[in-house]
Protein backbone atom coordinates (compact mmCIF):
# COMPACT_ATOMS: atom_id res chain seq x y z
CA UNK A 1 0.00 0.00 0.00
CA UNK A 2 2.77 2.52 0.79
CA UNK A 3 4.57 1.79 -2.20
CA UNK A 4 1.39 2.46 -4.50
CA UNK A 5 0.86 6.08 -2.37
CA UNK A 6 4.63 6.31 -3.03
CA UNK A 7 4.32 5.75 -6.90
CA UNK A 8 0.46 8.44 -6.84
CA UNK A 9 2.44 10.56 -4.70
CA UNK A 10 3.37 14.08 -6.67
CA UNK A 11 1.96 13.01 -9.82
CA UNK A 12 -0.48 15.42 -11.59
CA UNK A 13 -3.97 14.53 -12.69
CA UNK A 14 -3.09 14.36 -16.56
CA UNK A 15 0.18 11.95 -15.36
CA UNK A 16 -2.66 9.92 -14.24
CA UNK A 17 -4.97 10.09 -16.89
CA UNK A 18 -1.90 8.89 -19.59
CA UNK A 19 -1.11 6.30 -17.46
CA UNK A 20 -4.54 5.15 -17.34
CA UNK A 21 -4.74 5.44 -20.91
CA UNK A 22 -1.59 3.47 -21.67
CA UNK A 23 -3.47 0.09 -19.89
CA UNK A 24 -6.44 0.60 -22.38
CA UNK A 25 -5.52 -1.87 -24.73
CA UNK A 26 -8.11 -0.57 -27.18
CA UNK A 27 -7.12 2.96 -26.77
CA UNK A 28 -3.40 1.71 -27.65
CA UNK A 29 -4.24 -0.21 -30.77
CA UNK A 30 -6.53 2.61 -32.14
CA UNK A 31 -3.53 5.24 -31.50
CA UNK A 32 -0.94 2.98 -33.20
CA UNK A 33 -3.76 2.45 -36.40
CA UNK A 34 -4.03 6.35 -36.26
CA UNK A 35 -0.37 6.69 -36.38
CA UNK A 36 -0.48 4.27 -39.20
CA UNK A 37 -2.80 6.30 -41.49
CA UNK A 38 -0.62 9.82 -40.25
CA UNK A 39 2.62 8.00 -41.75
CA UNK A 40 0.92 6.80 -45.12
CA UNK A 41 -0.64 10.53 -45.35
CA UNK A 42 2.43 11.76 -45.27
CA UNK A 43 4.37 9.37 -47.21
CA UNK A 44 1.97 9.50 -50.18
CA UNK A 45 4.92 10.52 -52.34
CA UNK A 46 6.51 7.21 -51.65
CA UNK A 47 3.66 5.07 -53.16
CA UNK A 48 3.57 7.22 -56.36
CA UNK A 49 7.95 6.16 -56.34
CA UNK A 50 6.95 2.70 -55.65
CA UNK A 51 4.37 2.57 -58.34
CA UNK A 52 5.20 4.88 -60.47
CA UNK A 53 1.85 6.07 -60.73
CA UNK A 54 0.19 9.44 -59.34
CA UNK A 55 -3.09 10.17 -58.06
CA UNK A 56 -4.31 11.76 -61.57
CA UNK A 57 -2.63 9.88 -63.89
CA UNK A 58 -4.73 8.26 -66.03
CA UNK A 59 -4.11 4.70 -67.84
CA UNK A 60 -5.50 2.97 -70.69
CA UNK A 61 -3.43 -0.57 -70.62
CA UNK A 62 -5.70 -3.59 -70.05
CA UNK A 63 -4.15 -3.91 -66.43
CA UNK A 64 -5.72 -0.31 -65.70
CA UNK A 65 -8.84 -0.63 -68.12
CA UNK A 66 -10.96 -3.74 -69.46
CA UNK A 67 -12.40 -3.65 -73.27
CA UNK A 68 -15.11 -2.70 -72.29
CA UNK A 69 -13.79 0.63 -71.02
CA UNK A 70 -14.40 -0.54 -66.69
CA UNK A 71 -12.36 -0.75 -64.43
CA UNK A 72 -9.95 -3.44 -63.52
CA UNK A 73 -9.28 -5.12 -59.97
CA UNK A 74 -5.83 -5.77 -57.89
CA UNK A 75 -3.11 -7.06 -60.19
CA UNK A 76 0.33 -6.69 -60.08
CA UNK A 77 0.64 -2.97 -61.03
CA UNK A 78 -2.21 -1.80 -59.87
CA UNK A 79 -2.28 -3.25 -56.35
CA UNK A 80 -6.08 -2.35 -55.06
CA UNK A 81 -6.96 -1.76 -58.75
CA UNK A 82 -8.04 1.13 -60.60
CA UNK A 83 -10.74 3.68 -60.74
CA UNK A 84 -13.24 4.69 -63.63
CA UNK A 85 -10.92 6.34 -65.38
CA UNK A 86 -8.27 4.63 -64.89
CA UNK A 87 -6.48 6.12 -62.19
CA UNK A 88 -4.56 4.10 -59.13
CA UNK A 89 -6.92 3.03 -56.20
CA UNK A 90 -4.04 2.60 -53.75
CA UNK A 91 -2.15 6.12 -54.83
CA UNK A 92 -5.60 7.71 -54.42
CA UNK A 93 -6.52 6.03 -50.82
CA UNK A 94 -2.94 7.47 -49.60
CA UNK A 95 -3.37 10.87 -50.93
CA UNK A 96 -6.82 10.75 -49.92
CA UNK A 97 -6.10 10.16 -46.13
CA UNK A 98 -4.41 13.61 -46.43
CA UNK A 99 -7.63 15.53 -47.36
CA UNK A 100 -9.04 13.44 -44.59
CA UNK A 101 -6.77 13.97 -41.94
CA UNK A 102 -6.49 17.63 -42.65
CA UNK A 103 -10.06 18.01 -42.69
CA UNK A 104 -10.61 16.27 -39.49
CA UNK A 105 -7.78 18.14 -37.83
CA UNK A 106 -7.87 21.81 -38.76
CA UNK A 107 -11.56 21.62 -38.61
CA UNK A 108 -11.63 20.45 -34.91
CA UNK A 109 -8.98 22.77 -34.08
CA UNK A 110 -11.11 25.56 -35.49
CA UNK A 111 -14.05 24.40 -33.73
CA UNK A 112 -12.20 23.71 -30.69
CA UNK A 113 -10.48 27.47 -30.40
CA UNK A 114 -14.33 29.18 -31.22
CA UNK A 115 -16.06 26.80 -28.84
CA UNK A 116 -13.68 27.17 -25.55
CA UNK A 117 -13.78 30.94 -25.93
CA UNK A 118 -17.49 31.28 -26.43
CA UNK A 119 -18.30 29.08 -24.01
CA UNK A 120 -16.01 30.21 -21.41
CA UNK A 121 -17.29 33.59 -22.07
CA UNK A 122 -20.46 33.06 -21.63
CA UNK A 123 -20.34 30.84 -18.58
CA UNK A 124 -18.14 33.15 -16.70
CA UNK A 125 -19.75 36.21 -17.39
CA UNK A 126 -23.36 35.28 -17.44
CA UNK A 127 -25.72 37.93 -17.90
CA UNK A 128 -27.08 39.03 -21.64
CA UNK A 129 -23.59 38.00 -22.76
CA UNK A 130 -24.56 34.20 -21.64
CA UNK A 131 -28.14 35.09 -23.27
CA UNK A 132 -27.01 35.98 -26.62
CA UNK A 133 -24.14 33.52 -26.75
CA UNK A 134 -26.55 30.45 -25.45
CA UNK A 135 -29.29 31.80 -28.25
CA UNK A 136 -26.42 31.77 -30.95
CA UNK A 137 -25.63 28.18 -30.04
CA UNK A 138 -28.60 27.30 -30.12
CA UNK A 139 -29.24 28.38 -33.05
CA UNK A 140 -26.61 26.67 -34.75
CA UNK A 141 -27.15 23.50 -33.40
CA UNK A 142 -30.99 23.74 -34.84
CA UNK A 143 -29.26 24.10 -38.51
CA UNK A 144 -29.28 21.29 -40.58
CA UNK A 145 -25.69 21.82 -41.85
CA UNK A 146 -25.58 19.70 -44.83
CA UNK A 147 -27.69 21.79 -46.31
CA UNK A 148 -26.23 24.93 -45.08
CA UNK A 149 -22.93 23.98 -46.68
CA UNK A 150 -24.66 23.05 -49.70
CA UNK A 151 -25.85 26.37 -50.03
CA UNK A 152 -22.46 28.19 -49.01
CA UNK A 153 -20.89 26.15 -51.40
CA UNK A 154 -23.12 27.38 -54.14
CA UNK A 155 -22.27 30.64 -52.87
CA UNK A 156 -18.54 30.60 -52.57
CA UNK A 157 -18.28 28.91 -55.59
CA UNK A 158 -14.64 27.25 -56.37
CA UNK A 159 -13.53 26.13 -52.81
CA UNK A 160 -10.64 25.14 -51.34
CA UNK A 161 -9.59 22.49 -48.85
CA UNK A 162 -9.43 25.27 -46.20
CA UNK A 163 -12.82 26.35 -47.20
CA UNK A 164 -14.35 22.77 -46.29
CA UNK A 165 -12.00 23.15 -42.93
CA UNK A 166 -13.96 26.30 -42.56
CA UNK A 167 -17.68 24.96 -43.33
CA UNK A 168 -17.39 22.26 -41.37
CA UNK A 169 -16.37 24.39 -38.17
CA UNK A 170 -18.81 26.50 -38.34
CA UNK A 171 -21.07 23.56 -37.28
CA UNK A 172 -18.94 21.74 -35.06
CA UNK A 173 -17.76 24.70 -32.38
CA UNK A 174 -21.75 25.09 -30.78
CA UNK A 175 -21.74 21.55 -29.15
CA UNK A 176 -17.81 22.51 -27.94
CA UNK A 177 -19.18 25.89 -26.22
CA UNK A 178 -22.08 24.36 -24.64
CA UNK A 179 -20.41 22.30 -23.04
CA UNK A 180 -17.37 23.97 -21.58
CA UNK A 181 -19.82 26.78 -20.81
CA UNK A 182 -21.87 24.44 -18.18
CA UNK A 183 -18.50 23.10 -17.11
CA UNK A 184 -17.25 26.78 -16.31
CA UNK A 185 -20.58 27.53 -14.76
CA UNK A 186 -19.86 24.72 -12.08
CA UNK A 187 -16.09 26.42 -11.70
CA UNK A 188 -16.83 29.91 -11.15
CA UNK A 189 -17.76 29.93 -8.04
CA UNK A 190 -14.93 27.56 -6.52
CA UNK A 191 -12.66 29.14 -3.88
CA UNK A 192 -9.61 29.77 -6.61
CA UNK A 193 -11.44 32.16 -8.56
CA UNK A 194 -12.97 33.97 -5.26
CA UNK A 195 -9.35 33.96 -4.10
CA UNK A 196 -8.23 34.96 -7.14
CA UNK A 197 -10.90 38.06 -7.67
CA UNK A 198 -9.38 39.41 -3.98
CA UNK A 199 -6.03 39.53 -5.38
CA UNK A 200 -7.42 42.11 -7.75
CA UNK A 201 -7.14 39.78 -10.70
CA UNK A 202 -9.92 40.92 -13.88
CA UNK A 203 -12.37 38.72 -14.83
CA UNK A 204 -10.43 37.97 -18.38
CA UNK A 205 -7.15 37.11 -16.80
CA UNK A 206 -9.18 34.56 -14.16
CA UNK A 207 -10.99 33.11 -17.31
CA UNK A 208 -8.27 32.50 -19.35
CA UNK A 209 -5.48 31.98 -16.44
CA UNK A 210 -6.81 30.40 -13.61
CA UNK A 211 -10.70 28.86 -15.11
CA UNK A 212 -9.06 27.36 -18.88
CA UNK A 213 -6.82 25.13 -17.24
CA UNK A 214 -9.57 23.54 -15.37
CA UNK A 215 -11.48 22.84 -18.57
CA UNK A 216 -8.54 21.63 -20.73
CA UNK A 217 -9.23 17.83 -19.71
CA UNK A 218 -12.86 18.08 -21.24
CA UNK A 219 -11.40 20.15 -24.32
CA UNK A 220 -9.42 17.31 -25.30
CA UNK A 221 -11.69 14.04 -24.85
CA UNK A 222 -14.22 16.44 -26.76
CA UNK A 223 -11.37 17.22 -29.70
CA UNK A 224 -10.99 13.39 -29.56
CA UNK A 225 -14.25 12.67 -30.59
CA UNK A 226 -15.45 15.58 -32.28
CA UNK A 227 -12.25 14.49 -34.96
CA UNK A 228 -14.25 11.80 -36.91
CA UNK A 229 -17.19 14.03 -37.06
CA UNK A 230 -15.51 16.22 -38.90
CA UNK A 231 -13.77 13.95 -41.27
CA UNK A 232 -17.56 12.22 -41.94
CA UNK A 233 -18.48 15.66 -42.73
CA UNK A 234 -16.12 16.24 -45.32
CA UNK A 235 -16.43 13.47 -46.99
CA UNK A 236 -20.45 13.44 -46.59
CA UNK A 237 -19.82 16.74 -48.89
CA UNK A 238 -17.26 15.29 -51.35
CA UNK A 239 -19.82 12.43 -51.71
CA UNK A 240 -22.89 15.13 -52.85
CA UNK A 241 -20.31 16.84 -55.02
CA UNK A 242 -20.07 19.71 -52.59
CA UNK A 243 -16.78 19.50 -51.25
CA UNK A 244 -13.03 18.95 -52.74
CA UNK A 245 -12.80 19.46 -56.29
CA UNK A 246 -12.02 16.84 -58.70
CA UNK A 247 -9.31 15.42 -59.82
CA UNK A 248 -8.29 16.04 -55.86
CA UNK A 249 -7.93 12.38 -54.56
CA UNK A 250 -10.64 12.51 -51.60
CA UNK A 251 -12.49 9.22 -50.21
CA UNK A 252 -15.61 10.74 -50.03
CA UNK A 253 -15.21 11.72 -53.69
CA UNK A 254 -13.89 7.87 -54.41
CA UNK A 255 -16.86 6.61 -52.71
CA UNK A 256 -19.07 9.10 -55.22
CA UNK A 257 -17.53 8.04 -58.00
CA UNK A 258 -18.23 4.36 -57.25
CA UNK A 259 -21.60 4.72 -56.41
CA UNK A 260 -22.24 6.92 -60.40
CA UNK A 261 -24.24 4.50 -62.39
CA UNK A 262 -23.79 1.82 -59.87
CA UNK A 263 -20.18 1.04 -60.98
CA UNK A 264 -19.72 -0.77 -57.64
CA UNK A 265 -21.36 -3.73 -59.24
CA UNK A 266 -18.85 -4.38 -61.71
CA UNK A 267 -15.79 -3.34 -59.58
CA UNK A 268 -15.81 -3.99 -56.16
CA UNK A 269 -13.02 -2.79 -54.53
CA UNK A 270 -13.07 0.64 -56.07
CA UNK A 271 -16.06 1.39 -53.37
CA UNK A 272 -14.75 -1.35 -50.61
CA UNK A 273 -11.13 0.36 -50.07
CA UNK A 274 -12.08 4.04 -49.74
CA UNK A 275 -14.93 2.80 -47.62
CA UNK A 276 -12.93 0.82 -45.37
CA UNK A 277 -10.17 3.19 -45.22
CA UNK A 278 -13.25 5.83 -43.98
CA UNK A 279 -14.49 3.46 -41.37
CA UNK A 280 -11.14 2.71 -40.04
CA UNK A 281 -10.06 6.33 -39.69
CA UNK A 282 -13.63 7.31 -37.67
CA UNK A 283 -13.59 4.26 -35.85
CA UNK A 284 -9.94 4.65 -33.86
CA UNK A 285 -10.85 8.00 -33.86
CA UNK A 286 -13.82 6.91 -31.91
CA UNK A 287 -12.08 4.41 -29.82
CA UNK A 288 -9.50 6.67 -28.97
CA UNK A 289 -11.75 9.41 -27.91
CA UNK A 290 -13.66 6.52 -25.48
CA UNK A 291 -10.30 5.95 -23.65
CA UNK A 292 -9.49 9.48 -23.29
CA UNK A 293 -12.96 9.81 -21.71
CA UNK A 294 -12.37 6.70 -19.46
CA UNK A 295 -8.60 8.46 -18.99
CA UNK A 296 -9.85 11.59 -17.63
CA UNK A 297 -13.05 10.25 -15.25
CA UNK A 298 -11.72 7.33 -13.46
CA UNK A 299 -15.10 7.09 -12.46
CA UNK A 300 -17.16 6.45 -15.40
CA UNK A 301 -18.87 3.14 -16.16
CA UNK A 302 -16.56 1.10 -18.67
CA UNK A 303 -14.13 1.33 -16.19
CA UNK A 304 -16.21 0.35 -13.45
CA UNK A 305 -17.28 -2.58 -15.71
CA UNK A 306 -14.08 -3.38 -16.50
CA UNK A 307 -12.90 -4.22 -12.85
CA UNK A 308 -14.49 -7.04 -11.85
CA UNK A 309 -13.39 -8.62 -15.05
CA UNK A 310 -9.48 -7.59 -13.74
CA UNK A 311 -10.34 -9.09 -10.79
CA UNK A 312 -11.58 -12.25 -12.25
CA UNK A 313 -8.68 -12.49 -14.24
CA UNK A 314 -6.14 -11.48 -11.47
CA UNK A 315 -7.77 -14.16 -8.98
CA UNK A 316 -7.41 -16.53 -11.35
CA UNK A 317 -3.56 -16.58 -11.89
CA UNK A 318 -2.83 -16.65 -8.33
CA UNK A 319 -5.38 -19.53 -8.71
CA UNK A 320 -2.97 -20.99 -11.21
CA UNK A 321 -0.14 -20.12 -9.35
Amino acid sequence: MTDQLKAVEGRSPLSLAVARLRRDRGAMISLGVIILLVVVALAAPVFTLLTGHGPNDMYYTPDARSPEGLPVGPNANFWLGTDQAGRDVLVRIAYGARIALAIGLGATAISIVVGVVLGMLAGFLGGIVDSVISRIIDAALAIPFLLVGIALVSVIGEIGIFHIMGIVALFGWASVARVIRGQVISLREKEFVEAARSLGAGKLRIIFVDVLPNVLAPTIVFATLLIPVSVLTGAALSFLGVGVRPPTADWGGMISDAADNQLYLHAWWFLLFPGLALLILTLAFNVLGDGVRDAFDPRSDRLILRRPRRRARARRREETA
